[in-house]
């Protein structure tokens, strides 16, 4: 009797198993192992290449979209890099970063510090990779110090961070300093 009833459960958990997970296999097998989405508070995505860190991005919030490889960010900071050290700070409402090209974009006012105190607001900026300029649209507003106030619809930042070309409806005010 007892062997029965061990039969009997044994089958009851073998039919419960098979009716839980029958879709699982077959949706592993059309293609949708990689529909895979994450919502993450206090997300940092980092690169590094031979022990030298490229960049750094925090996120307040983070969603992962696996299909597609995209992370995007809400309340962003980011610090980019140059010879170990911090050559640019971001802050922005939204940003994305996809995997697959490593793009990072941000969105939303978004605010730039080069190292040298130059400042930079924008509505958009790329950044494709170390080798490659930095481009920020929408509402470009520069400024260093007290002597320059420069406003484009577009700049183009140097690799390594350093210079800058304004392109577009440019309106440019240079202050000396009279001491």
């Amino acid at each position: 009797m007892i062997a029965f009833a061990v039969t009997g459960v044994l089958l009851w958990a073998f039919i419960n198993a098979k009716v839980i997970t029958h879709d699982f296999n077959r949706k592993m097998v059309s293609g949708h192992a990689k529909q895979q989405e994450a919502v993450v508070k206090g997300v940092i995505l980092t690169e590094t290449k031979n022990d030298e860190k490229y960049w750094e991005i925090y996120g307040d919030t983070g969603h992962w979209h696996g299909n597609s490889g995209i992370a995007q960010l809400d309340g962003v900071l980011a610090n980019f890099y140059k010879d170990n050290k911090v050559s640019m700070s971001l802050k922005s409402s939204k940003g994305t970063y996809d995997s697959e090209t490593k793009i990072i974009t941000l969105y939303e006012e978004t605010f730039i510090v080069l190292d040298g105190g130059i400042t930079l607001n924008a509505d958009k900026l790329v950044y494709e990779s170390s080798d490659k300029p930095i481009v920020a649209e929408g509402h470009i507003k520069v400024r260093k110090d007290n002597s320059l106030i420069s406003t484009a619809d577009k700049i183009v930042i140097s690799p390594d961070y350093t210079n800058f070309k304004i392109i577009g409806h440019t309106v440019s005010k240079v202050y000396e300093d009279k001491k």
